[in-house]
C-alpha cells in the first residue's frame, strides 16, 4: 500500500518479503555506523516486526522508500514515536542502502514524511534524533526545515552518546 509519493520515489507499507532488503541495510555497518551495532539476522526480523506492529497500533512506522525508476527498494523512511528525555516525539527518520547515499533521496523521503505528519496525522511539531556526530543526517534535517532544539546524553549499544533533538513546526 503506497503512503506518500515524491518527485524520484514512493513510500510503502514493509512486508515479509523486504526482510532481504532490510537485511542489506541493517547488516552494512557504513549504513549502521550511527547505531554502533551489527544487526543479526534476528535483529533484522525483530526490526521488521516492530514496524508492522507500528502500523497497526501508531497507524505509520518506518515504511519502504521505492525508487520509482527502478521500482526498487532503497532504504526507509518514515514517523516513529520515540521517547526523548522523558517524552514522546513524533519522529522523521530515514536510512538508505549504501549504494543510495548522497544523491538526494534522504532529503526527498523526509520532506515527504513532513508534509504527512503536518498534513495527515495534524501533527503541530515533528522531530528527528540525531547521534552528534551523523553529520549526513543533520544536513538532512536542516535541509528540511528543521532546527537543532536540544543535546542530550542516550543510551546507545556502545554505552551514552550525545544526541541532537532536531525540531519544525507546523
Amino acid at each position: 500500500m503506497m503512503i506518500l509519493e515524491t518527485e524520484r520515489l514512493y513510500l510503502r507499507e514493509m512486508t515479509r518479503e523486504d526482510e532481504k532488503d532490510l537485511s542489506e541495510m541493517l547488516q552494512d555497518p557504513k549504513v549502521m555506523y550511527a547505531y554502533e551495532h551489527e544487526f543479526s539476522d534476528t535483529d533484522v526480523q525483530i526490526w521488521l516486526d516492530r514496524q508492522l506492529a507500528r502500523y497497526h497500533k501508531d497507524g505509520f512506522g518506518l515504511w519502504a522508500i521505492i525508487l520509482k525508476e527502478t521500482n526498487e527498494m532503497i532504504g526507509q523512511a518514515g514517523l516513529t514515536l520515540q521517547k526523548c528525555m522523558k517524552e514522546e516525539v513524533l519522529e522523521i527518520g530515514y536510512l538508505l542502502k549504501k549504494r543510495f547515499m548522497h544523491h538526494g533521496y534522504a532529503k526527498e523521503a523526509a520532506e515527504g514524511c513532513k508534509r504527512y505528519a503536518f498534513n495527515l496525522l495534524n501533527a503541530v511539531k515533528v522531530h528527528s534524533i540525531i547521534k552528534a556526530d551523523n553529520v549526513s543526517s543533520i544536513k538532512v534535517a536542516k535541509a528540511i526545515g528543521m532546527h537543532k532544539e536540544k543535546e542530550f546524553m542516550a543510551q546507545y549499544y556502545n554505552g551514552d552518546q550525545l544526541h541532537y533533538l532536531f525540531t519544525i513546526q507546523k
